[in-house]
């Protein structure tokens, strides 16, 4: 398993972080998700199938894009 913190600078509340850990946890893989919305950071614990360019295309598509 691997794990990536990824800065989402459009993070600006607690709503904001369940979006993406709603988003990201449907994807086929990734474990956990943990944000915080003080730091604008969102940790990704992932394994195979998902990759990382998967992980980013869908924070875009949620639009929290990673910086």
């Amino acid at each position: 398993m691997e794990t990536t913190t990824f800065s989402i600078p459009n993070i600006s509340c607690g709503h904001c972080v369940m979006s993406i850990k709603n988003g990201l946890s449907e994807i086929e893989g990734v474990k956990s998700v943990e944000g915080d919305p003080q730091n604008k950071n969102v940790t990704v614990a992932w394994e195979a199938p998902v990759t990382l360019d998967q992980i980013k295309a869908t924070l875009e598509e949620i639009n929290y894009p990673a910086a």
